[in-house]
């Protein structure tokens, strides 16, 4: 007779990899602040700096990491790092974009729409089996963010608003492409993504006539977001990936759903409706009864 135990040393991967996309969803709330706190630069701009302290930050994560040359594992990542990368950046694009466009509140409740896509995508894409208790969460994650945009007019920005659906889709994807490539290394695709934006939203700048350098303390604030808000958060996500499903990921980092309107708030004095604090603490449920669900340890089979 012999006891089967449970992986000890799996349990501690699922439950770090939880923990690294909970506290990457927590860096990504700030980002609607930083960009309030920004004056001048537009949104291409912004993107065209904070790629460069992005890109840097990756540089040498990936450098110390692994001691190889991050171009030559970006290039080894293949079709999975290429749109992973390029759903990125149309992730971070639509994002920014959507903040300049309206609230931060309102752009952070369309992100959340992320888990739903990444859910099907995966389950189509990747034919990963969502657990039940995930599929309850993002029901009851959606009825929070029903309730969030319950009292919203018609006044807001309807670019805006699909900027943030687009955003949310890219995210999705890229969710996707770190699933599909889970047995690489894939931090060389979010270095790839700061590349590629570098030139695309640069590009973008010549067309649009928008100069490429900004003023000191808009090109700070841009430089600071792309190391410490964006750049470290997804070097937590995307090793959080390894352990955690698509759909799950994503629920996960509603963190910044919740948190983004509230540092708004909290430091410039952006409003927040009744509506949408009571939908994120719906929310806030949803993500915490996730991660309990997901974290309990595996029932030890019976002795055989």
């Amino acid at each position: 007779m012999s006891t089967a135990t449970a992986n000890p040393t799996e349990d501690l991967r699922d439950r770090r990899g939880i923990l690294f996309v909970c506290l990457a969803g927590v860096l990504w709330s700030t980002v609607g602040l930083g960009i309030r706190l920004i004056e001048d630069a537009q949104a291409w701009q912004i993107l065209f700096i904070r790629s460069f302290g992005l890109s840097t930050l990756l540089y040498v994560v990936i450098r110390l990491r692994s001691g190889q040359s991050p171009f030559k594992l970006a290039y080894l990542t293949g079709w999975a790092g290429v749109i992973g990368a390029l759903a990125l950046v149309s992730a971070y694009s639509g994002g920014i974009y959507a903040m300049q466009k309206t609230s931060v509140a309102n752009a952070m409740l369309l992100f959340a729409s992320a888990p739903f896509m990444a859910a099907i995508l995966g389950l189509v894409i990747l034919k990963e089996r969502v657990k039940p208790h995930t599929w309850i969460a993002i029901a009851v994650a959606l009825a929070g963010i029903g309730i969030m945009v319950w009292d919203k007019d018609g006044g807001t920005a309807t670019t805006g608003n699909i900027a943030a659906l687009l955003s949310a889709f890219g995210f999705a994807v890229f969710t996707i492409a770190l699933r599909w490539g889970k047995s690489g290394e894939m931090l060389p695709v979010v270095f790839l993504s700061g590349l590629f934006a570098i030139l695309i939203m640069g590009t973008i700048c010549l067309i649009l006539e928008l100069p490429l350098i900004m003023s000191p303390r808009d090109s700070g604030i841009a430089l600071t977001m792309g190391v410490f808000q964006v750049g470290a958060g997804l070097v937590l996500y995307t090793l959080g990936s390894k352990s955690v499903p698509a759909a799950e990921l994503t629920l996960l980092s509603l963190a910044e759903v919740i948190l983004g309107p509230f540092w708004v708030w909290l430091f410039l004095g952006e409003t927040i409706s009744t509506y949408t604090l009571l939908g994120g603490a719906i929310l806030l449920l949803a993500i915490a009864g996730n991660t309990a669900f997901s974290t309990r340890r595996r029932p030890i089979p019976p002795a055989i």
